[in-house]
């Protein structure tokens, strides 16, 4: 079960926000969820659970419950890891809304092994697999399928997103690398977002014992993926979240001074909104 700290109020804001273009909030962790201005509202790697404690724990609240969610068109997963694809979090949106769940053929291995069809009486029907270079519509939303280089996940993506002549980038928890260089080269970016976090010690999964664990870009490594991306905005994300593993985004400002892209860094909340 998940259980909102906040109630519903941000999906309620969502409800009720007429964006003219393409508006995204920040749902922590590397969770957003955009919306149109022709209402089309698209949920990213939206994650509502705490961890598994004490291994991982969750820092931030928990925003929203899934069960409250009345308008969803999509729900998108950038690859398999468990806060980026989680029955509790999402399956319960898909199930309350007439949304499709689009993700990866390792993240499509999770709603199979957790048994989202038969605990949600969920229909094939609302699940795509999507590969690098696939694109589809949602509404009046293009989305396309790129590369993404997370040395940790069996198969990411990640996405770009565009509306009414705004372009939204989601990179997952992926690090620099040739795939990023090859979308800045084809899309211009208006707001990019990027995981960022420190190095810290976490309990292996198997031991039990701490163990020095790297899982998202640290200040330089995001500053090189906007640079590859060539990104007008970058949004951090995913800093929030763990116990152990949070970093100070301020620390962005200083380091990507004196680069060309990105031209600007946007630090943003839970909760908070951005106009793409």
């Amino acid at each position: 079960m998940v259980h909102s700290d906040w109630g519903d109020w941000l999906l309620r804001a969502v409800e009720d926000a007429d964006p003219d273009g393409l508006a995204a909030w920040y749902l922590g962790c590397n969770g957003f969820v955009l919306k149109a201005s022709d209402g089309t509202t698209i949920f990213v790697d939206p994650y509502l659970g705490t961890g598994d404690p004490p291994r991982t724990v969750r820092m931030i609240p928990v925003p929203f419950n899934p069960t409250d969610v009345r308008e969803a068109d999509a729900v998108l997963a950038t690859h398999e890891h468990t806060d980026h694809v989680h029955g509790p979090s999402q399956a319960p949106i898909l199930a309350g809304t007439d949304a499709t769940f689009y993700a990866p053929d390792a993240g499509l291995d999770v709603v199979e092994d957790e048994g989202w069809t038969d605990e949600w009486d969920l229909g094939d029907d609302r699940f795509v697999e999507v590969t690098e270079g696939d694109s589809f519509e949602v509404g009046e939303v293009t989305v396309r399928v790129e590369g993404a280089n997370d040395p940790d996940a069996e198969h990411p993506v990640s996405y770009v997103i565009e509306h009414a002549g705004r372009t939204f980038f989601h990179g997952g928890d992926a690090r620099p690398g040739e795939p990023f260089e090859s979308v800045g080269e084809r899309y211009e970016i208006d707001l990019g977002v990027l995981a960022f976090g420190s190095v810290g010690m976490i309990r292996d999964k198997e031991t039990g014992e701490p163990t020095r664990t790297r899982w998202y870009s640290d200040e330089n490594m995001i500053v090189e993926a906007a640079a590859q991306l060539d990104l007008d905005r970058l949004q951090p994300t995913h800093w929030d979240m763990w116990r152990g593993m949070t970093a100070d985004p301020t620390a962005l400002f200083d380091h990507a001074r004196s680069f060309d892209a990105p031209r600007r860094v946007e630090i943003r909340e839970i909760g908070d909104r951005t106009d793409v």
